[in-house]
């Protein structure tokens, strides 16, 4: 297996499914999470957490697979080693596809993303770090990877940040045409959560916003 990613929490490695298995039941590569032990915590507090953070994010990859979301597939949870091994979804991030397909292609997929996160939340989940680079186009499928912060919250304050921080990232990343982009995702959630949920989560987003500017104002005062 080789190292892709390494994360304050956990380290991200890609092999063949015959190689992390022992036997080749696929011929697809699979992604393992290691949450690595923290030398800085005491022993006991620190595999509580550990384990907790890897039974809940398991769970949640596997209600939002449940509930229809395109999410990689969960193959193994181990708690001896705090390990997760699930499918690795090919494709293209789509923080670069969006910045080299059409305007219409971009409206098209953000309106993807929406009902994406439509269904999620639909099912009582906020994925925690919803941006652009942890969305991969397979197929003209959007699918939402890293479940690593996502947790089971249904209420309209958890929803509302989950937007608004996709919104932030949008702004961050797609600065040219993201009020469009996030309008588009607005519309896919729409089509799945209907118009009072949406006018009660964009009342939301706008408090949460607006919280925000409060505090940049009081702290330059």
């Amino acid at each position: 297996m080789r190292l892709i990613k390494q994360g304050a929490e956990a380290r991200i490695y890609r092999g063949g499914f015959k190689e992390v298995f022992g036997v080749g039941l696929l011929d697809e590569d699979v992604v393992v999470k290691h949450r690595i032990p923290k030398r800085y915590r005491i022993k006991e507090i620190d595999e509580k957490l550990r384990k907790e953070r890897t039974v809940r994010e398991a769970r949640t990859l596997h209600r939002a697979k449940e509930a229809g979301v395109f999410c990689p597939h969960l193959y193994e949870v181990d708690l001896r080693d705090m390990k997760i091994v699930m499918e690795f979804v090919e494709g293209e991030r789509l923080r670069e596809y969006l910045e080299r397909v059409p305007m219409e292609k971009r409206l098209e997929t953000c309106r993807e993303v929406g009902r994406q996160i439509g269904l999620l939340h639909e099912a009582g989940i906020v994925h925690g770090d919803l941006t652009t680079s942890n969305m991969i186009l397979r197929d003209g499928r959007v699918y939402l990877i890293d479940f690593g912060l996502a947790d089971f919250d249904g209420t309209l304050e958890a929803q509302g940040v989950d937007l608004h921080l996709l919104r932030r990232a949008m702004e961050s990343t797609h600065y040219t045409w993201f009020e469009r982009g996030f309008a588009a995702v607005i519309e896919g959630y729409r089509e799945v959560r209907g118009d009072e949920k949406v006018a009660l989560i964009m009342d939301k987003i706008r408090e949460i916003e607006e919280r925000g500017r409060y505090r940049e104002r009081g702290w330059v005062s």
